[in-house]
């Protein structure tokens, strides 16, 4: 039986890198390949791949909002992430946003297919060192425990991450309306909130809160 795939990634020679290692698999097919989050999810909705696989760190709307918005909306895509970081906190928040696999961009190139294949299965795949930090890390506590106290970590809604993540990128108001079809006067009152919200008095300030919570890469 044939295997629909999407690769999102924003770097060319890494979409084509994967592409190969899966289409080298009998019945495998990359049916869609996005360059940012929001071209991931809307190429998700058309394709409904088996298996979406998304960097973490991508333009526009990270893997992580992406992952959320693709579980949400198309029904049986497994998701798999891929991600040049193993930080505790950023597993926690991979699992959070419904996807099935986690996986070391170092190493893909040997457990990508078994991954892809485990999650077409129903199953779940993480890689070693990141299976023993989950175990260690998020598994061992029940739910209550596992989330961060109110005011430890403040929570931003899915929109509020989107608007962050493009002012951090340096895009105005006004551009941030365009790409999120919000009109100006609704993008610079998130703004203004937000600001407030997180106590930040610059985008100097954002900016940094956004590379300390995975929002944007640095």
């Amino acid at each position: 039986m044939g295997v629909r795939l999407l690769v999102a990634d924003d770097h060319e020679i890494v979409r084509k890198g994967l592409r190969a290692l899966l289409e080298a698999e009998p019945g495998w097919e990359v049916a869609a390949e996005a360059a940012n989050g929001k071209d991931a999810v809307e190429k998700a909705k058309q394709v409904k791949p088996d298996v979406a696989i998304l960097d973490i760190s991508m333009p526009l709307l990270n893997g992580l909002e992406a992952a959320r918005q693709i579980v949400k909306s198309v029904e049986h895509t497994k998701v798999l992430v891929l991600t040049v970081h193993d930080a505790d906190p950023l597993i926690q928040q991979v699992l959070e946003a419904g996807a099935r696999g986690y996986m070391l961009k170092s190493d893909a190139g040997r457990d990508l297919v078994i991954a892809v294949d485990a999650l077409r299965r129903n199953k779940t795949f993480f890689t070693p060192k990141v299976a023993q930090m989950v175990l260690e890390g998020y598994l061992d506590k029940n739910p209550k425990e596992a989330a961060p106290p109110e005011g430890g970590r403040i929570r931003l809604t899915n929109r509020q991450k989107e608007i962050v993540q493009l002012l951090a990128e340096g895009k105005s108001s006004k551009e941030v309306a365009s790409a999120l079809g919000l009109s100006v006067k609704t993008a610079e009152t998130h703004r203004a909130n937000i600001m407030r919200r997180l106590d930040c008095h610059s985008v100097t300030a954002l900016v940094r809160y956004a590379i300390r919570n995975h929002i944007i890469e640095a």
